[in-house]
């Protein structure tokens, strides 16, 4: 199938079985340029997703392109790899080679000529963080230290397309802020295609403008993030004053609500904040803030898939 104008992978149909587990289920995707958030809990089949899109993995049924090549056609495999830098969860680094040995070699590996990627492999050490330590042996490395040097492998080659999954994974907070920033000025400054995997929900807020979730090998949803998480039929209000009349008032006026301190989460499909102010005129009663409220990336999370596999970040 040939890839949609203005999306850098599309999909249809896609599945991968293993005998009768079904790891991703007819999955149907329209990912735009930008940086996507891969979301699902564990187990959910985002891995298996990347790795199929990759051409690591082969596909049961259903096509996919990635960046206009086609999954096993003859324009695949290598061609979409060259185009791509790939950051896997797994341990995937060779202990006994030096941090820049190795990210030269996965440059030649992505079709770098020696030379230039020992070059690139120095630039980009020293961009994710790693100073005169990329002459140490990798085995000598802390966890975060690693997932620098993976990220580093991923971007050696200048890839159009870059897929991160769980990226910060095992990093201190310190750390992970770092890979975090990192990863946000690739994406914002230098302008790379970013397909982001984790389960933890900051971390997606913080990167992406566009999310897929998938839970059980199943899409559940796509789209936008500022789409997804407009406003909804809640209005919060702070309030000062006699709290026990304010909500006898709310109710008066046949409206639905919940109270948490001083704020009171107002249910309404039009602007009443007119009337609500009319009513209260003359008590002992001041709104300090009013706003209606944003769904969150927990709330689609959760009414897609359910609270397991949320992450606290």
């Amino acid at each position: 199938m040939p890839g949609k104008s203005g999306f850098v992978i599309t999909s249809n149909k896609l599945t991968k079985s293993y005998g009768n587990l079904m790891a991703l289920d007819s999955i149907n995707l329209d990912i735009p340029r930008g940086s996507v958030g891969l979301l699902g809990p564990n187990g959910a089949g985002k891995s298996t997703l990347i790795k199929s899109l990759l051409g690591l993995l082969e596909i049961t049924s259903g096509e996919a392109s990635v960046m206009g090549h086609t999954l096993g056609s003859q324009d695949s495999g290598l061609d979409i790899r060259r185009r791509i830098g790939y950051m896997p969860e797994s341990e995937c680094l060779i202990p006994n080679m030096t941090a820049v040995g190795f990210v030269k070699y996965m440059g030649e590996i992505s079709g770098l000529p020696p030379m230039v990627a020992m070059q690139r492999a120095h630039e980009v050490l020293h961009y994710v963080g790693i100073g005169d330590e990329r002459y140490r042996k990798l085995k000598t490395f802390s966890t975060g230290m690693n997932q620098k040097v993976k990220l580093a492998q991923a971007i050696v080659h200048d890839p159009e397309l870059i897929f991160l999954d769980e990226p910060t994974n095992g990093m201190d907070p310190k750390g992970r802020k770092e890979m975090l920033d990192l990863i946000r000025d690739i994406s914002k400054n230098h302008r790379k295609n970013i397909i982001f995997s984790s389960h933890l929900l900051p971390d997606v807020e913080y990167i992406c403008n566009h999310i897929v979730i998938i839970d059980q090998g199943k899409l559940v949803t796509q789209g936008d993030m500022k789409d997804l998480t407009g406003s909804i039929d809640r209005l919060e209000m702070r309030i000062k004053g006699d709290q026990l009349e304010f909500a006898t008032t709310l109710s008066r006026m046949g409206l639905k609500f919940k109270k948490k301190g001083s704020i009171f989460m107002v249910k309404t499909e039009g602007d009443i904040i007119n009337d609500i102010y009319s009513e209260i005129r003359g008590k002992n009663i001041q709104i300090r803030h009013a706003s209606r409220s944003r769904r969150t990336l927990e709330d689609i999370f959760i009414k897609n898939v359910g609270d397991h596999g949320v992450g606290d970040g």
